[in-house]
């Protein structure tokens, strides 16, 4: 589905982000990328968007097989911030996304329903976003997310700003509907349980600029019960783990590699 190779990439031509990267992600899998605040995360998923242009001469970058560029269909893209239009019922942002790539009315709706019910929103199709707490919010762009058809789903801190007990819960939503659709995944975040929870590799990132320190492939049973993974000592192991591994690329000097 992705590859990524000898990616370097530097803005202004003088901030190097990410350096040499190089990731190969299957069809169907999740991956979750962690490392420290500004190590470049966000700019892989922006290249893969077609949001950050790449020099050709610092690497290559295919999805499926084709280079990066904004506005294709088998991506779907899912931001921190829920970025609902204030004006517009729950429905009517969730089913957004399809209605700008000409998905008949019927259609569209029928499955913004179904996936807004998924996500617990049951009763709320009609209330506007001012009328929704931060986590429903978050529902609805996670069914917004869904509605698309697309078969590569980048999410950058989706749940990052949530309180535990609403982040738990969405993490097992997005469980289920991953499940369901087996699409593939890079999810960002800085939450190590989160990460092993989710993934089925995590890739660590040093400090800026970012580079590949380790690729940690977790090795838990699915279906996962995101509350019972505490009690599993195999999860402790891989969130330590990532936690040995996130500190050393912390440690990593940000003048190696300029």
């Amino acid at each position: 589905m992705i590859e990524i190779a000898g990616l370097t990439h530097r803005y202004n031509n003088k901030m190097l982000a990410v350096h040499d990267i190089n990731i190969s992600i299957a069809e169907g899998e999740f991956v979750s990328i962690i490392g420290p605040s500004g190590c470049g995360k966000t700019t892989i998923l922006n290249i893969l968007a077609g949001l950050v242009v790449i020099d050709q001469n610092q690497g290559t970058v295919s999805i499926g097989g084709q280079p990066p560029r904004a506005g294709r269909r088998d991506i779907a893209y899912m931001l921190a911030r829920d970025s609902l239009f204030p004006w517009l019922t729950a429905l009517q942002n969730a089913e957004f996304g399809t209605e700008a790539r000409g998905e008949p009315a019927d259609t569209r709706r029928e499955k913004a329903i179904a996936l807004l019910h998924a996500v617990g929103l049951k009763g709320f199709e009609t209330k506007l976003p001012k009328a929704l707490s931060h986590g429903m919010r978050q529902r609805v762009a996670l069914a917004r997310t869904f509605c698309l058809d697309s078969q590569l789903l980048l999410m950058d801190e989706p749940f990052g700003a949530l309180d535990a007990q609403t982040k738990l819960q969405l993490e097992g939503v997005l469980m289920q509907l991953w499940a369901a659709t087996q699409r593939s995944v890079i999810f960002i975040t800085h939450d190590l349980a989160e990460a092993v929870a989710l993934s089925d590799r995590v890739l660590v990132m040093s400090a800026r600029p970012g580079r590949l320190v380790a690729n940690v492939r977790i090795d838990l049973k699915r279906p996962r019960q995101i509350n019972e993974l505490q009690r599993d000592p195999a999860y402790h192991e891989l969130y330590a783990e990532l936690w040995s591994q996130l500190e050393t690329g912390m440690a990593m000097s940000s003048g190696d590699a300029e």
